[in-house]
Order: C-alpha cells, then structure tokens, then sequence
C-alpha cells in the first residue's frame, strides 16, 4: 500500500516535475523564438539600412559614373580641341616660318633697294651736274630760239596780214564785200550775179566785180604779199536743186564767167593783169559743198554762191622756214 502510495507520490512528482520542466521547455522555447524574432528583426532592420546605403552608395556610384562618363566626354572634346590647337600652332608655326623667309627676302631686297637708292643717287648727282652745264648753253639757245621764233610768226602770220589787209581795203573802199577772217574768202551772192539757172553775169554783178577785183589785186600784190600769193581761184557753188552734172557745169561756167570778166576789167595795170593771167584758176564745185542751217538743213539761197580765194606758196614759206630754223637768216 505504501508502495503503490509511494509509486502514486512518486507519479506525481515525476507528473509535476515534467510539466514544471514542459513549461521551463516552453519559456526557453519562447525566449529562443522571441531571440530569433528579434534577431530577425534586427537583421531585416540591419538589411534595410544596409539596403538604403547599398542603394545611396549605388546612386553615389551612378553619379559617379555619370560624372566620370561627363569627363570623360570632356577629355575627348579637349582632346579633339587639343588637337585642333595643335594643328592651329602647326599651322601658325607654318605661317610664321613663311613670314620669317618672306621678312629674310624683304630684308634682302630692301638692301638690294638701298644699294640702288645709293647708285642712282650718285647716277642723278652726275645727272645734275650735266644738267647745270646743260641749262648754261640752254640759255644760249633759248635766245636764238626766240629770235627764230619772231621771224616763224612773222612768216606764219603772212596769211593773217593778208586778211586784215583785205578786210580794212574793201571796207574802206565801201564795196560791201565780207572777208572771211579765217581763211581769207570773199563771198559772192550768186543771186546779184547770176539769173536763175544762167551763167551770163548780170549788170549789178559786173559793177560789184569792177569794185572788188582792183581792190582786191591791190593788197595781194603788194611788195611783203606778192612773193607768196601761189594762186587766186574762183570758184562757183550751186545748191541741190537739178541733177548734179546740169550744176558742175553750171558752176563751172559762172566760175570761168567771173575769172575772164576779171582778167577784162579796164581799171587793171599790165603788170596786174599779167601776174592775173599767171595765176587765176576757175573751178565749179557743184553741189559738193553746201551752206547749212544750224538745224543741219541746206540753206539753198546761201549755197547759191561765187567764191574768191587765195592760196599762198607752201614750197616758197617752207623754205624760208627751213632757212631760218638752220640759221640760214639773221634776225
């Protein structure tokens, strides 16, 4: 009895003991879970804030890269630039090296120029030295030179003499003929002389002609004028009225008309006459050379005309001329 009592004591301490040692079992149970929780927690807690650095570091590290990828972007361009300096300076080096041979050549040729400068000084020292002797016997013949020079215009202002001869007689002879000032022509109206489309010389043309020929003779057979007088032509001048035979003609025979009216005045001397004969000429120009109004039309009443004209001796002035440019006459 005390045996199955000690056995049921003995039970039930081994009963208590077991469920005291199950509980202790479940406390440590309970403390290892709660150590893992917690350690698990920790760990997730570590492994995020590992994480977030992991991610900071990693966004550091992509802006690091980005960077380093931007520099490097920048070295190659400042190496491309570098490189376009590069050929820049050689260039330039070229260019200057150009400009140095250019600037050794300048500096040759200014030396050059320079020696030339200092021959040609001596070349125009000599040259005025030859000119001061030169001015000296410049003068000398400047001197002759003008002394030939009265005597040319003398002799070229024959012809002008003769115009204002001719002017001054036959105004003063009150004839109512014009001289032509620069050649010297006196004009004939051929309306005065001439009936239309005849060559018959009418009265007033004769009574003009016994008045203007004389006069006329008288100053071109002066002593300083005769010698030169070559020629005295008569020339007969149409307008363009007609064919331009039917006016040669015409004009021809009012030309010759005039010259043997003119070699048949009473009034003049033998010796007028003969040197008249010698050197009278009668030529008809037609048409050929009509009088124009200042719009460019022909001046029919104008064209109808008698010209007298002198021509002076070109072989006689010619060699005077020549005598004194030679020296040949004395002043």
């Amino acid at each position: 009895m005390r045996k199955r009592r000690r056995i049921r004591l003995i039970r039930s301490d081994m009963g208590s003991y077991w469920i005291s040692f199950s509980d202790m079992l479940s406390s440590l149970l309970l403390v290892f879970i709660l150590a893992v929780t917690f350690s698990i927690y920790q760990y997730y807690n570590l492994l995020e804030i590992k994480t977030r650095e992991l991610d900071a570091q990693k966004a550091e590290l992509d802006r690091t890269q980005i960077t380093l990828t931007q520099r490097e972007e920048d070295l190659r361009t400042a190496q491309v630039t570098l490189m376009g300096k590069e050929e820049e300076l050689a260039t330039i080096q070229i260019q200057l090296d150009q400009q140095e041979s250019d600037l050794h050549a300048a500096q040759t040729a200014l030396k050059t120029k320079e020696e030339e400068q200092a021959l040609l000084q001596l070349q125009l020292t000599a040259q005025a030295d030859a000119l001061a002797s030169q001015e000296i016997r410049l003068g000398a013949m400047q001197e002759a030179l003008s002394s030939q020079q009265r005597q040319l215009d003398d002799l070229l202002g024959v012809r002008t003499a003769i115009i204002q001869d001719l002017s001054g007689a036959l105004t003063q002879a009150a004839v109512g003929a014009k001289v032509d000032k620069t050649t010297g022509d006196i004009i004939l109206d051929s309306q005065l002389m001439f009936e239309s489309g005849r060559d018959t010389i009418s009265p007033s043309g004769q009574a003009q002609l016994q008045r203007i020929i004389p006069v006329y003779l008288s100053v071109l057979m002066r002593a300083e004028y005769k010698d030169y007088l070559a020629e005295i032509i008569i020339e007969g001048h149409t307008d363009s009225k007609g064919s331009y035979m039917f006016n040669l003609e015409l004009s021809q025979n009012r030309a010759l008309e005039v010259a043997k009216f003119a070699l048949e005045i009473p009034t003049l001397n033998t010796q007028q006459r003969q040197l008249l004969m010698q050197i009278l000429t009668a030529k008809g120009r037609s048409y050929s050379n009509p009088i124009l109004n200042p719009d460019g039309t022909e001046n029919m009443d104008a064209s109808r005309r008698v010209e007298i004209k002198f021509r002076l001796k070109d072989t006689e002035m010619i060699q005077r001329m020549n005598e004194i440019l030679s020296g040949g006459a004395q002043p």
